[in-house]
């Protein structure tokens, strides 16, 4: 059974609109509209908080499926960024911290160091009780916004389905990457040879993204198709982890027509 699909115009581009749960799916024709519309969708949220929060605090994925839409989020006029708190979903364990292929470094090219935020909060897994001082920085206040991906083998953050726990008692925990979720890192060409790819790290758990007040969702590319389909259509289970996201009031699931099964 497929989900019903409904009209929508946004900003002059039609994009197909449909339901998963209580999750809003929205599929575009490329990689670049699916992360401009994403990024208008993120802005919005953003401009309407800052109207009456005095800071907004985010959570950001580390991934190239994330780059048009970080790339557009930066371009998004009338942001006070100089508000906004940021903080990262993963970090793995072991690479020297001038590594390029830390997530943190990743982030801090595409936008960190693009955008003058009141405070990055980076994880820095080689630090005694990392993440004791992340879970405490996290809980310092709510997270208004999540900006999240699904893996190949449909984790989110580093929530492997071996690893992924929808009852987490932990907020931030050290993890072992599963083999699936290695061999995306050299697919993505972020690490050369599948030895080269850390076999642990550490995450944010599936409850503390859940805790959000608004998840955002990009998921481009066709190796990204079943992982998206078991999301939709699957049961609701940590074989895939992402399938948690159809239970969530405020996500929004934004696809190209590679990662889209139904295109």
């Amino acid at each position: 059974m497929r989900l019903k699909r409904g009209g929508d115009v946004s900003e002059g581009r039609a994009t197909g609109v449909r339901r998963a749960g209580l999750m809003a799916v929205r599929s575009h024709d490329s990689r670049e509209m699916m992360g401009l519309a994403a990024a208008e969708q993120v802005a919005q949220g953003l401009r309407a908080r800052l109207a009456t929060q005095s800071r907004v605090r985010m959570v950001f994925a580390a991934a190239p499926s994330q780059a048009e839409m970080l790339a557009a989020l930066c371009r998004m006029p009338g942001i006070d960024w100089a508000r906004v708190v940021a903080f990262h979903m993963d970090e793995y364990v072991g690479l020297p911290s001038s590594a390029p292929q830390r997530f943190s470094a990743w982030l801090d090219a595409h936008l960190f160091h693009r955008l003058p935020f009141a405070a990055v909060h980076r994880l820095q897994p080689e630090q005694e009780g990392a993440e004791a001082g992340y879970t405490e920085a996290l809980n310092a206040a709510p997270i208004d916004i999540v900006c999240l991906g699904i893996g190949v083998n449909g984790h989110i953050a580093f929530n492997d389905p071996p690893v992924a726990d929808f009852n987490d008692i932990f907020d931030v925990k050290r993890v072992e990457l599963d083999a699936v979720c290695r061999q995306q890192q050299v697919d993505d060409r972020c690490f050369a040879t599948l030895g080269e790819v850390p076999t642990h790290a550490v995450t944010l758990t599936v409850p503390r993204l859940l805790r959000a007040d608004e998840l955002v969702c990009v998921v481009p590319g066709r190796l990204k198709r079943q992982a998206v389909q078991d999301t939709l259509y699957g049961p609701i289970t940590t074989a895939c982890p992402a399938s948690i996201l159809r239970t969530h009031q405020a996500c929004t699931l934004y696809l190209d027509k590679e990662s889209d099964p139904d295109v």
